[in-house]
């Protein structure tokens, strides 16, 4: 009998990993599409880090107008956060309202406070600057409601410390433009974007990041034809002028 012949099954490609080196030249040439576009970003004049730690747990699932509304609103009825630490909650939950899921922030807040109260005797949150970021970020990220975006928003605005917050236009938008793996966390995308950025571009990074999110690379149809980082962008059904 003739010996019969296996047939050679073709060899799969092996798939190629992008390097960390690759990430962050991609990541360097995006920065730096940004900064020709918006322009070197400048936010509001920076919080005291207890005041952050707050307008960012108000800013949660809400827009920054009902942010500050809220946070106004906060300060307006109490003179200092021990007093709105001691308040009576339903008068936070009612001060608060317009951040929307007062009657989860309101608590929050005050629980937080209390913590902190407990833990270092007053509110005072500047001994963070001196401790290592990773201790400082696992410091904050203890309190329920805290968590990494919120620490992040804390250490980078009010502390200058390099940590980089990712928020839902910047998840969004690292995904679709090829900043991330499509598959990463939302939590992991933090430490990421922090290895691929030098730690001096994070607050322009960050800002600049948002403000294409809102302005251009909206959820459902981005506007792909205006976008000054189309040709570095990975999303392939892009949008074309209408």
């Amino acid at each position: 009998m003739t010996p019969t012949t296996a047939k050679t099954q073709p060899r799969a490609k092996a798939t190629v990993r992008p390097t960390d080196r690759w990430w962050q030249r991609r990541a360097l040439r995006i920065h730096e599409k940004l900064l020709q576009a918006f322009g070197e970003p400048t936010w509001r004049n920076p919080l005291p880090p207890i005041d952050e730690l707050v307008s960012t747990i108000l800013s949660q699932n809400t827009n920054d107008i009902n942010r500050d509304r809220a946070y106004t609103a906060l300060r307006q009825r109490y003179p200092t956060w021990e007093v709105v630490r001691d308040a009576k909650q339903e008068s936070v939950i009612d001060a608060i309202r317009v951040a929307g899921l007062a009657n989860q922030k309101g608590p929050r807040i005050q629980n937080v406070l209390r913590e902190i109260t407990a833990e270092r005797g007053n509110l005072d949150l500047s001994f963070l600057s001196d401790m290592p970021l990773e201790e400082a970020r696992s410091w904050l990220t203890k309190f329920n409601g805290v968590g990494p975006k919120t620490a992040a928003i804390v250490l980078l605005f009010s502390l200058n410390r390099p940590a980089f917050p990712v928020d839902t236009h910047i998840y969004r938008v690292t995904g679709r433009i090829g900043l991330r793996p499509l598959n990463m966390t939302v939590e992991q995308a933090h430490a990421h974007l922090e290895k691929l950025l030098p730690p001096e571009t994070y607050y322009a990074a960050h800002l600049n990041l948002i403000r294409l999110g809102r302005e251009l690379c909206h959820p459902r149809k981005p506007d792909c034809p205006n976008c000054p980082v189309r040709k570095l962008c990975d999303y392939e059904p892009k949008t074309q002028p209408s």
